[in-house]
């Protein structure tokens, strides 16, 4: 999930008699008005006037009585609860959940007889999916979270135009393939403030029996009046959603379907009901309700779950977060990567793109130049307005993962796209009898479906279930495993006992005569007929079971000889889903969660997860939060130190989970929430992962431990643009800007609308005549990104030209962003979807989600705490090629070179076995391993702590050290500082640039930080699990309270 779906709420600050610590909406309006209007005089406080205490008395029976509505407003939160059901047995309440009869209690089934293939990062897999766009002949159908028309989907896009992704949609319309998307609608803002007043506390008061006498009116008048007030408040100083999102679902819709009439974009969901429908479910939830002062200071859960939208039919917080990709039914593409701005990236992440010598270079247009950590995207559909400066900012690189999947299990892929696409159809666009739009048609067959029976269930002796638990082995005699033998109608063991027919009897299609003749009784007549229909029923089920045991072969046999390699029984894939009503019109399905709390209690020997967000509980201590993966971590990691056994968990996640500028503003708190809740789940609050493990006896740090990625660049500000720019008279941004401008023309306006390139075409002009002179570095290091990989040359010998900047003042770093969302247990079983770790993804009835478990028969030879051991091809290749690049063990990607990573699966993932570097990561439990990942951690961390002073920080662990350590070199310093108004204080030195005064003065500092730098490789750091522990980090305010925390777990 992108960040900016974590709406960030303004926090403010103070006091409230209510209780120390607490949040809630009318508390919070109280603070503010007392601040706003004046303290009360503090030398009165122990004897306050009447108009003060009455008021103060007021608000606090407010405070209490709305916020504890608040804490119910998810009245499923507790032991037994209706969502309180990720729990280690992973049985949910009755009659809440739909139940089925497969793995994971998923929708799909278990198929075998598929081929899947892994993308790290966007490069390859944006290449892939443009290849299998070029093909389509039949079908595209695409489900995002934000997709982004002008997106290119290779690189550089200059020599590219044909591969934006609306030019490709359209190329494929004209071709006569129906294109069908489905995009998140985003909230906008205050969406929920004209339906506070004056229409509801009307209605509210109205219920009121004719019999109730005037002080009661007068009171509940009273009571209501102050309520309805406070609520106001909030949405008019901090309304629910602020900022609105900047993705744009509008411009997506209206962008695409001009272009063609074969594309149509659905927008989903409609996040308010008309005035009619929420005054419907005003009356429902309250025409049985007794109205008092008290109860209407007490509103009920439901009217206010309507006011916030988080009843089953007003969705406010909620989002489509799948990304999904089908190309004619049989190529699927789906993971953690969005088509849209922001998300292409290559393995060595280079946060420059200026490109002096040729700006024909340049890899991000426009607005996909991004780093929302400084500014967010701004009106996207103004796609080609870029406000960050690319001269002094650095961008934000994006680690992810994606798959590619064909093959049987494609189908239950189809069916999800095809219930939503007919879900939101029926909900919205029917009426519209627009003939743009229809339902989607589908008929799923069961080719590859492995049978499943539950552990409960008596097992056949030739079936062996899916047991994680058991020791693993990839031998030829035990592929069952992995690929369970479908039903055998030749096994006794496997169908039905038939009974051999009676003596005499013809068959079932006898026509009956001569029965008298021989001697056929009324008895036999009777017998012979309730035998014949037994015999066809049986002969029908044997039928049933023959076919799908040919589905089952015929899918085993699917792919089976791939590029010359065999492939024994193909890989098996399950999808697993989150959704629910809203989303998709079905009873809520967490298999998502059910999967992940099942793979990490049967690991054997490690789990490595890579997410963008880590929430999660180990007990119903831990509210708000609910989903309890972090339980089943608990429990496998205290069962192996009860066992002595080896066991790790390796954890990397963002360093900064959210898009916040300077986490101590007060638009960072919905970032500071998260990153309270994230360590209130892994090492505070009193039961967190490692409290939890330490409370059992054990050292957490010797099983599991976190991590963050961060990486640096220079920004090519050297001699060689200021060269080019007095030669040309054209300041670079400029020229860059009519370049950006021309590559991001509309598709249905290429070729029609004229756009003045002079300046561009000025400069470059300029850039190639210097370039044949050879006055111009070539842009070999208009990027230093590769200086981290393997084979880069050494920082400390790559040249600068002086300019107008020095080289120590064009160095940068930024965190780079985990998106991924991604578990592997024991180098076997591979975890990959669109779900983070945390509540909005895993419990069904919040984000919608999907994700797919992987099991590859196919077998690599490997080794587990020294010993051989046997991984499975897919699990173990990707698990290897993320640890090579965090640890820089990995060559530069080149964007225009495409090899076997950059293609659709049937091109089978290229890696090089037995390399020094894939030895160096082949056993994830070594000695060695661990002593690199862990030293390649603490050196990076040291150097970047050094050179950039990043936040969060080890040494931070207060406010106080915050401001020494951050705010005192980046911040900007208030007026009052220099004691002149109206002017601020400059910061020190630019966000993300080298803290100058760390080392000394010229180039001699300069030699000191490429020093520093030298010492980097990957781009691995450890996570700073004491940063701010001695602080609340979220801090109460307006923004975090019992109605809003919910949204940030």
């Amino acid at each position: 999930m992108d960040p900016r779906e974590y709406n960030e709420l303004q926090p403010d600050e103070g006091d409230f008699e209510g209780g120390e610590g607490e949040r809630g909406i009318v508390g919070d309006t109280y603070r503010k008005i007392r601040s706003k209007y004046g303290q009360i005089d503090s030398s009165n406080s122990s004897k306050p006037t009447s108009g003060q205490g009455i008021g103060s008395s007021l608000f606090h029976k407010l405070h209490e009585a709305v916020n504890e509505i608040g804490s119910k407003l998810d009245p499923n939160a507790g032991v037994g609860g209706i969502h309180s059901h990720t729990h280690t047995g992973n049985d949910c309440d009755a009659g809440v959940h739909d139940t089925t009869e497969h793995r994971y209690d998923s929708f799909a089934a278990q198929r075998t007889g598929n081929d899947a293939k892994w993308y790290v990062d966007g490069c390859g897999y944006m290449w892939a999916v443009s290849e299998a766009l070029e093909r389509a002949t039949e079908s595209i159908w695409i489900l995002d979270w934000w997709l982004t028309p002008e997106l290119y989907l290779r690189r550089p896009p200059s020599g590219n135009e044909q591969y934006r992704l609306d030019r490709m949609l359209h190329a494929a319309a004209q071709r006569g393939v129906k294109v069908n998307v489905i995009v998140y609608k985003e909230v906008t803002q205050a969406l929920t403030r004209k339906y506070l007043s004056p229409t509801l506390p009307k209605y509210l008061l109205s219920l009121l029996p004719r019999s109730t006498d005037a002080v009661t009116k007068t009171l509940t008048s009273l009571g209501l009046a102050a309520t309805f007030f406070s609520l106001e408040h909030v949405e008019r100083e901090n309304p629910l959603i602020v900022p609105p999102l900047t993705v744009c679902s509008s411009h997506t819709k209206h962008a695409l379907e001009a272009i063609h009439p074969n594309i149509a974009v659905f927008r989903h969901p409609d996040h308010l009901p008309d005035a009619q429908t929420l005054q419907s479910s005003f009356i429902s939830s309250l025409q049985n309700i007794s109205l008092s002062a008290k109860k209407a200071s007490e509103l009920p859960t439901d009217a206010l779950k309507a006011i916030y939208g988080m009843n089953n039919d007003v969705i406010l917080y909620w989002a489509h977060h799948e990304k999904l990709c089908l190309v004619d039914g049989k190529t699927a593409f789906m993971g953690g990567l969005d088509l849209c701005f922001g998300r292409w990236d290559t393995n060595q992440h280079p946060l420059s793109d200026c490109h002096p010598s040729n700006l024909d270079d340049i890899a991000f247009p426009g607005q996909d130049y991004n780093n929302a950590r400084i500014m967010d995207f701004q009106d996207v559909s103004h796609w080609q307005n870029n406000a960050l400066n690319r001269k002094d900012s650095p961008r934000m690189g994006w680690s992810d993962i994606s798959i590619s999947l064909h093959g049987p299990v494609v189908e239950d892929l189809r069916a999800h796209f095809v219930e939503r696409w007919n879900f939101i159809y029926n909900e919205k666009y029917d009426v519209r009898k627009d003939t743009r739009y229809s339902r989607l048609t589908f008929s799923q067959n069961t080719a590859g479906v492995v049978p499943y029976q539950t552990p409960s269930a008596p097992q056949p002796a030739s079936y062996q279930p899916y047991r994680p638990s058991a020791q693993y082995d990839i031998s030829p005699q035990s592929q069952q495993i992995y690929s369970p033998p479908p039903p055998n109608p030749q096994n006794g063991s496997q169908a039905s006992y038939i009974a051999p027919p009676l003596v005499g009897y013809r068959g079932v299609n006898d026509d009956g005569e001569g029965e008298e003749a021989r001697g056929l009784s009324d008895h036999h007549r009777i017998l012979r007929d309730r035998v014949g229909q037994e015999s066809r029923d049986l002969g029908n089920v044997m039928r049933g079971r023959f076919e799908e045991g040919k589905q089952y072969l015929a899918g085993n046999e699917h792919y089976g000889n791939i590029h010359g390699h065999p492939q024994r029984a193909g890989i098996s894939c399950q999808i697993t889903r989150s959704c629910t009503k809203w989303s998709h019109g079905v009873p809520t399905q967490h298999s998502i969660a059910n999967a992940y709390i099942s793979v990490i209690q049967n690991a054997e020997h490690f789990v490595y997860i890579e997410n963008q967000f880590f929430i999660t509980a180990t007990s119903n201590e831990q509210k708000p939060v609910k989903n309890k993966i972090g339980a089943a971590i608990v429990e496998r990691i205290v069962r192996a130190a009860r066992n002595g056994q080896k066991f790790k968990v390796i954890v990397c996640i963002p360093a900064v989970p959210g898009f916040a500028g300077d986490l101590k503003d007060d638009a960072s708190l919905g970032t500071r929430a998260i990153m309270e809740f994230q360590y209130d789940s892994i090492n505070r609050g009193g039961h967190s992962i490692m409290e939890e493990v330490a409370n059992a006896g054990f050292d957490p740090t010797e099983y599991i431990r976190f991590y963050n990625l961060r990486n640096y660049d220079r920004i090519n500000v050297s001699g060689s643009m200021r060269e080019a720019e007095q030669r040309s008279g054209v300041d670079y941004d400029e020229a860059r800007g009519q370049h950006d401008e021309a590559v991001e023309l509309p598709a249905e306006e290429a070729g029609e609308r004229r756009i003045d390139q002079r300046k561009y075409q000025a400069y470059q002009q300029m850039a190639t005549n210097m370039n044949r002179q050879g006055s111009l570095y070539k842009g070999s290091w208009d990027s230093v990104s590769e200086c981290y990989m393997l084979g880069g040359k050494d920082i400390r010998d790559v040249p600068w030209e002086a300019g107008d900047y020095p080289e120590i003042q064009a160095f940068v770093s930024e965190e780079l962003y985990i998106h991924s969302k991604v578990c592997i247990a024991d180098d076997r079983v591979a975890i990959i979807g669109s779900a983070n770790l945390n509540d909005r993804s895993q419990l069904g009835d919040h984000d919608s989600e999907i994700a797919v478990v992987i099991e590859d028969p196919t077998s690599v030879e490997s080794y587990m705490d020294g010993r051989p051991y046997r991984a499975a091809h897919f699990a173990a290749t990707l698990r290897r090629q993320l640890f090579r690049k965090h640890l820089g063990l990995l060559k530069p990607q080149n964007m225009e070179q495409p090899d076997s990573n950059f293609h659709p699966v049937g091109v089978p993932n290229t890696y090089d076995y037995g390399s020094r570097e894939d030895q160096a990561v082949i056993d994830p439990l070594s000695e060695n391993f661990l002593n690199l990942w862990n030293t390649r951690a603490r050196i990076n961390t040291t150097a970047f702590s050094k050179i950039f002073h990043p936040v969060p920080d080890d040494s931070v662990r207060t406010w106080a050290d915050y401001d020494r350590f951050y705010e005192v070199f980046f911040k900007q310093a208030d007026a009052e500082a220099e004691g002149k108004q109206g002017k601020k204080k400059p910061a020190k030195y630019q966000w993300g640039h080298v803290v100058e005064s760390e080392f000394s003065p010229g180039e001699q500092g300069c030699r000191e930080v490429k020093e520093l730098l030298s010492t980097i490789r990957g781009t691995l750091v450890e996570m700073p699990l004491l940063f701010l522990i001695k602080e609340d980090i979220a801090k109460e305010g307006f923004g975090l309270n019992a109605f809003t925390e919910e949204v940030y777990t």
